[in-house]
C-alpha cells in the first residue's frame, strides 16, 4: 500500500514527530508499505528522530508562518496567498505519486481538506478535537479550528489516541476508532533501581505540559524532602521562562536537553512526573514504565486516565489539585516498599503498547478503507 503522511514539519523533540517517525518506520519496514512524508516547511531542520531509508521525504517550502510578518490586510492577502501555494503544491504531488490514502497528522492543516481529491483520507487526532478549549486563542483562531473539525467530516476515518477524544470526535465524524501510540518501551535490563533521591519531568516546555504546576508542586516536595531532586528533560517556546522562574528557587531543580538516550535517564530516577494541562496521550507515561517507574500525574484530559491504573502503577490526582500531587510524589519518596510494587505493575501494563499490540489495528481498521 501507497501511504503518503502530511505534518507541518519532522524538526522538533515532541510527541507528534516521535510518533509519527515509529509509525512510518513500522510500516515500512515491517509491513512493507510504501511510506512517503510530505512536509510544508521543514526548512534546514534535521529530523530529531531516524527516518528508515525507504521512506522518501518532499517539502513543499510552503512558509504559512510568513504571514506574521504583516499586519492588516496584507497579513490576510498574504495568508492567502500561501495557502493556496499549499493546496496547489499538496495536490500536485497526491496526484504525481497517487497514493491510497492520505494520513493527516494534525487536523486544523484544513487546506489539506481541499487537496486530496477523491484519495481517501484519515485524520490523526494528535492534537486532540478540545485542544483549543485550552489554550488562550484568538477569536480568528478558533474559527479556524472550528472550520477544521467541520472539514474533518471528508475522512474515511478519524483516528484518536483515547476513548474521550474519540467521543468528541465523533460530534463531527462518526466513522472514528481509538488506537493508542505505539511506544518504544525499554528491552533492557536492567530497570531502575528506584534508590536515587531524584523524580524526573520529560516533555515540551509549554502551556500544555503544565510547567508552573510542576515548579510549585516541587517547591512543596523540596519542603519536606530537601534532598530530593528534579530532573526536567525538555526544550519550547518558554523555556527562558521557566529557567529564570527556576534559578531564583534554590529547590533542586535541574533542566536537560532533549536526549536520544531516555531510557537510560528514566532509570536513573525513582518517579515520573506529568502535569499536563491537557494530554492528548503521554508517551512519557509507559516509556517510564517500562523502566520500573511508578508515575503520578493528573487526571487531565484524557491521556493519563487511560493510562495509568490509580493506586495500581501509579497515581492519577484530581486535576490541578497541586496539594494532592505533591502528597502522592511524598507517599512514593518515603515508601519505598510502594515505589517497588507500582514499578513492577507499571512494566507490565506498559506492554499494551508494543508495536505488535497496536500496529494489527492499524492494519485491520483503517488501512482497510
Amino acid at each position: 500500500m501507497k501511504i503518503l503522511y502530511v505534518n507541518d514539519a519532522l524538526a522538533i523533540w515532541g510527541g507528534i514527530e516521535r510518533s509519527l517517525t515509529l509509525q512510518m518506520n513500522l510500516l515500512a519496514e515491517r509491513y512493507g508499505n510504501e511510506i512517503r512524508l510530505v512536509t510544508v516547511n521543514q526548512g534546514n531542520h534535521s529530523y530529531p528522530y531516524g527516518l528508515h531509508p525507504s521512506i522518501s521525504h518532499i517539502d513543499l517550502g510552503v512558509g504559512l508562518h510568513h504571514k506574521y510578518r504583516y499586519r492588516g490586510i496584507r497579513r490576510l492577502w498574504k495568508a492567502a496567498v500561501t495557502e493556496c501555494r499549499y493546496i496547489t503544491r499538496l495536490r500536485h504531488q497526491i496526484k504525481l505519486w497517487q497514493p491510497d490514502v492520505v494520513v493527516l497528522m494534525r487536523y486544523e492543516q484544513w487546506e489539506v481538506y481541499f487537496a486530496i481529491g477523491n484519495t481517501s483520507l484519515v485524520v490523526e487526532s494528535h492534537s486532540m478535537c478540545r485542544a483549543d478549549t485550552f489554550d488562550n486563542l484568538t477569536l480568528w483562531q478558533r474559527l479556524r479550528l472550528s472550520f477544521s473539525k467541520v472539514l474533518a467530516r471528508k475522512a474515511q476515518k478519524v483516528v484518536a489516541l483515547t476513548e474521550g477524544d474519540a467521543n468528541d470526535w465523533r460530534r463531527y465524524n462518526p466513522h472514528v476508532c481509538v488506537i493508542p501510540n505505539v511506544v518504544i518501551l525499554n528491552d533492557k535490563l536492567p530497570y531502575s533501581s528506584l534508590t536515587s533521591r531524584s523524580a524526573i519531568f520529560v516533555g515540551r516546555l509549554c502551556f500544555q505540559k503544565g510547567i508552573d504546576s510542576l515548579i510549585e508542586i516541587w517547591k512543596k516536595v523540596h519542603g519536606r524532602h530537601p534532598d530530593w531532586h528534579l530532573n526536567i528533560y525538555g526544550e519550547g517556546e518558554l523555556k527562558e521562562h521557566y529557567l529564570s522562574d527556576i534559578s531564583i528557587q534554590a529547590i533542586n531543580i535541574h533542566v536537560y536537553e532533549p536526549t536520544h538516550d531516555i531510557m537510560e535517564r528514566y532509570k536513573e530516577n525513582s518517579v515520573l512526573l506529568l502535569t499536563s494541562v491537557f494530554e492528548p496521550f503521554g508517551l512519557v507515561l509507559p516509556e517510564a514504565m517500562s523502566c520500573g517507574l511508578p508515575v503520578v500525574a493528573f487526571d487531565c484530559p484524557y491521556g493519563p486516565s487511560d493510562i495509568i491504573s490509580d493506586g495500581v502503577d501509579g497515581f492519577l490526582v484530581k486535576d490541578r489539585d497541586v496539594d494532592a500531587f505533591a502528597d502522592k510524589v511524598c507517599l512514593l519518596i518515603e515508601n519505598e516498599a510502594l515505589r517497588r510494587q507500582m514499578g513492577q505493575k507499571g512494566i507490565a501494563s506498559a506492554q499494551r503498547y508494543r508495536a505488535e499490540a497496536i500496529m494489527p489495528i492499524w492494519e485491520r481498521y483503517v488501512f482497510t478503507c
